[in-house]
């Protein structure tokens, strides 16, 4: 094996399992500022989320609330934003950060995304940069059956390059190496959402390194759940809409 072979195969390797993350533990009130870099990506996946005023939409795997202000403006004050995330700590800087800015409209619930009790059914949702989750079948099928039929789905984040380009790769483990628990499937990251969803649209970026995909959900994938939602603490949510139809 040649020395540029090794080195995109090493690449290449999973990551270990294991626990939480230190970044979205005892590292998290420094979070904002080691991916401040990567804010005009996460706009960019938030864009391609086709939402509309007075529209709920899901924010799974929300981190410290970087993506709430976007999509809080885009659904204006009428509509509802859920944030999801697992991290104790995460959530507890989202929920200041929504406090402070006074997004009233503006909900986070600290749970894994396949164990998330969620009051609505939402009409949209985003993965941003949240590789673990897009991982877990039992995640994505939570997120599912809490979405109306034919609702918008944007994910995005960080991907292998083709093989060849072997410092693209190198840099971008790097870059994700703190931030994910494995790089199982990080060459087709979107692999076990793809048959949940239709009308897919991919879309490449850095190089191969990064990316941005959207479609709408299968109506045989959506809102399995027909039993009434629990009560919420959140008035706005409350006036969400909880029929899977519109």
């Amino acid at each position: 094996m040649t020395k540029s072979a090794h080195s995109a195969f090493a690449a290449h390797l999973p990551a270990q399992r294991g626990a939480r993350q230190p970044a979205y533990s005892e590292e998290a009130g420094s979070y904002d500022r080691r991916t401040g870099a990567f804010q005009a990506y996460r706009q960019a996946i938030v864009e391609a989320l086709p939402v509309r005023p007075g529209d709920v939409v899901l924010d799974v795997g929300c981190g410290t609330g970087l993506c709430c202000g976007l999509l809080a403006e885009k659904v204006g004050s009428q509509g509802v934003v859920v944030g999801i995330e697992e991290s104790p700590e995460m959530a507890a800087i989202a929920r200041e950060r929504v406090a402070h800015e006074g997004w009233d409209n503006v909900t986070i619930v600290q749970s894994g995304a396949q164990d998330a009790q969620i009051a609505v059914t939402a009409d949209a949702a985003l993965f941003c940069a949240v590789h673990d989750i897009l991982q877990s079948p039992d995640a994505l099928q939570n997120v599912m059956d809490h979405l109306r039929p034919d609702a918008p789905v944007a994910a995005g984040g960080g991907k292998w390059a083709d093989p060849w380009l072997v410092a693209v790769n190198m840099q971008a483990r790097i870059l994700h190496a703190p931030y994910v628990r494995s790089f199982e499937g990080f060459d087709r990251p979107w692999h076990h959402l793809e048959p949940l969803i239709e009308d897919v649209q991919l879309r490449e970026l850095a190089f191969g390194s990064g990316y941005v995909l959207t479609g709408h959900v299968k109506p045989t994938c959506s809102a399995r759940r027909r039993d009434p939602a629990p009560p919420t603490s959140t008035p706005r949510a409350r006036r969400a809409r909880t029929d899977p139809a519109r």
